[in-house]
């Protein structure tokens, strides 16, 4: 049984320039998600939300190539990032963050394999987080993407460029902002952290 790699498999998704802006229809896929409000900085729920997610992705990994029906590797870990007000997130007021943790999931991944993750993992370590877990496909269609590569706190410039070159080719901004995060902050030094940054347009 092949190994599937989703980063490699959508490419175009997952790999954009770090200097120029694309713009990039996105397929219709399913993802694990929980929702929450705050800083993700200093958030216990965010930590919580996170954790979560990667229990069952993996959980539901090797319970597939364990039954011969696929073998992946887990995705990285996305976020939507929203506040109450329209318009562009400001990534100085994190307080008043709402957001999205969410991981992709194959489309061998049903519900009721999902049950069996979940049940599985229950035995294994608390996850409060379960309570707001859910399970649903997402269509965001076109959209404009970069590659941020250096830390999460000074994404604001690369933020404004993709914003200004959306506008340049005639779209407007809709929707959530969207990042994937493909470095781990715990072995990757903070400048070199690659991170794309996704933003759904009209």
């Amino acid at each position: 049984m092949d190994k599937i790699d989703f980063k490699k498999l959508f490419k175009e998704l997952y790999s954009p320039p770090s200097r120029t802006p694309v713009v990039i229809d996105v397929p219709k896929m399913s993802f694990l998600m929980i929702d929450g409000k705050g800083d993700p900085n200093t958030s216990a729920d965010y930590r919580a939300a996170i954790e979560t997610l990667y229990a069952l992705s993996y959980t539901l990994k090797f319970m597939l190539k364990q039954a011969g029906v696929v073998d992946y590797t887990v995705g990285p870990l996305e976020g939507l990032w929203w506040t109450d007000e329209t318009g562009a997130i400001s990534t100085e007021d994190k307080e008043r963050f709402q957001w999205t943790a969410m991981m992709m999931q194959p489309k061998q991944v049903t519900k009721a394999w999902l049950d069996k993750a979940i049940a599985a993992a229950k035995k294994k370590r608390d996850l409060p987080a379960l309570a707001k877990l859910r399970f649903e496909s997402y269509d965001e269609g076109r959209c404009v993407q970069i590659m941020h590569i250096g830390p999460w706190a000074a994404e604001a410039p690369t933020i404004t460029r993709l914003h200004e070159f959306a506008k340049e080719k005639g779209y407007s901004l809709r929707g959530k902002h969207h990042e994937i995060y493909l470095g781990d902050p715990r072995r990757t030094a903070p400048e070199k952290l690659r991170t794309v940054i996704r933003q759904p347009v009209k």
